[in-house]
């Protein structure tokens, strides 16, 4: 049984697949199949803000708009096709996609919280000298474009597994549906979060003085949301890529962790004030320790072992 968003959504996602047979509109459907993904569209949302901090403000936008249009291009030309013809010939292949893709999730997330122990600090100079050069820019939206192509890829295998049993031109019209509100929702979100700064500063010079004093508070608050982003984002990446490998262990019956996980933390909430809210951190909390231990193990072969380096 998953945990985080997957569990909290689980009965919402069995009504959805029960009532898709009877649906004919291809909204209603999408919008069902997207429920299960909303973990890593949280995960998405976290992630991508880190990619256009340090930037001036008015490359904020056009770079946002860079990377849209490359997730924009990740789910419908790369990814939709590939997962309609697996869905049509090897839907037995639908799980070892989404592990494969939670184990990258998790070996990039363990990866961040290494390098914030390992990596070499830089100066103030050195950290200037970086944003400024001409190659910054396209080696970090490449860099968040390669990220997406996970996140987007985990996004689409998941609605897809939620309407496999339909037929084939839903199944596409519905993913289509899925890839594009997705990703407006996310890259909207993210330009809000990035530009709240400046809103700020824009209210904080001039009207009256409680506009001023909220246009002050954005500018103080947001370095600290987008810190708290960056970490949110590295969790998220360890939660969601540990629940989706534990539940496919639990699908191949492989070490029985994920349902074990889930009987614990049900026996230890069980008799707790507000025992549904502790079960789902004990099982969240468990999915992103897996998840930690997991990408370590990738991280420390990739980085340990002599001619390996991770990027």
């Amino acid at each position: 049984m998953p945990s985080g968003l997957f569990a909290l959504l689980d009965d919402v996602a069995t009504i959805a697949k029960v009532a898709a047979a009877s649906i004919d509109d291809i909204g209603a459907a999408a919008s069902k199949a997207g429920v299960k993904a909303a973990g890593v569209v949280v995960d998405d949302a976290a992630v991508t803000p880190r990619y256009v901090t340090g930037f001036q403000p008015s490359r904020e936008l056009p770079i946002i708009w860079r990377i849209a249009k490359g997730s924009m291009f990740n789910k419908l030309v790369l990814i939709l096709p590939v997962l309609l013809l697996l869905s049509a010939v090897a839907q037995w292949a639908i799980t070892p996609l989404l592990m494969v893709g939670g184990a990258y999730l998790c070996f990039e997330g363990a990866e961040k919280v290494w390098h914030s122990f390992a990596a070499e600090k830089h100066s103030l100079a050195e950290d200037a000298a970086e944003v400024v050069d001409p190659n910054h820019e396209e080696v970090m939206v490449k860099g968040a474009i390669r990220t997406d192509f996970i996140l987007s890829a985990e996004i689409m295998v998941i609605a897809l597994n939620e309407v496999l049993t339909e037929p084939f031109a839903m199944r596409a019209a519905t993913l289509i549906v899925v890839a594009i509100a997705i990703t407006i929702a996310v890259y909207g979100a993210v330009g809000l979060i990035v530009k709240m700064d400046d809103i700020g500063l824009h209210m904080a010079k001039e009207g009256n003085s409680a506009r001023k004093a909220i246009g002050r508070g954005l500018v103080s608050f947001m370095p600290k949301l987008l810190a708290a982003l960056a970490l949110i984002g590295t969790a998220a990446m360890l939660w969601v890529g540990g629940q989706i490998v534990l539940h496919g262990l639990d699908e191949y019956h492989i070490g029985n962790l994920g349902h074990s996980l889930h009987d614990f933390a049900h026996a230890v909430a069980g008799n707790l004030p507000a025992a549904g809210l502790w079960e789902w951190l004990i099982n969240a909390g468990g999915a992103g320790v897996f998840g930690l231990v997991l990408g370590g193990v990738i991280v420390a072969a990739l980085h340990l072992v002599p001619g390996k380096k991770a990027h």
